[in-house]
């Protein structure tokens, strides 16, 4: 089974202690850039926002709305 080389002459406890720090980083760098991903542009929050600014600007106010008799 090849392997890194100088990796096979190391301790069992080193060699777990190389191997848990590889999968820390990984997980942690896949979280950061899952993260980076999903919260980069919240592009429903930015249509709801044109959506309520659009419907506030086209209500008639009611000052212009002749009153009812």
């Amino acid at each position: 089974m090849a392997g890194i080389p100088g990796f096979h002459s190391l301790s069992p406890k080193i060699k777990n202690t190389v191997v848990a720090g590889g999968l820390s980083a990984f997980v942690f760098g896949v979280y950061f850039y899952t993260m980076r991903a999903v919260g980069g542009t919240d592009e429903l929050q930015v249509a709801i926002d044109k959506f309520e600014q659009h419907k506030h600007t086209n209500e008639p106010s009611e000052a212009t709305v002749a009153p009812k008799a």
